[in-house]
């Protein structure tokens, strides 16, 4: 089984690269965007779709300062 899992900052974590973007985007021309995140996107194929949650809870992400999302594709 295919599926996707998306990795972002726990609400209320600092971003540090998040805000860079945020403070970069002005100077692009892109005016009226804030609130920006930085996260990770990871696809994978799994045999046992069962154990993503540990895979992820143990390896992808950081519980403590990261939510994730699981996505079957």
């Amino acid at each position: 089984m295919k599926a996707r899992v998306l990795i972002r900052p726990k609400e209320g974590i600092l971003d540090p690269q998040g805000k860079a973007v945020e403070r970069a985007l002005p100077a692009l021309g892109f005016e009226g965007i804030g609130n920006v995140h930085v996260g990770r996107m990871v696809e994978l194929e799994a045999e046992d779709p069962e154990r993503l949650d540990e895979l992820c809870e143990k390896l992808l992400a950081n519980p403590l300062i990261e939510d994730y999302e699981i996505q079957h594709l």
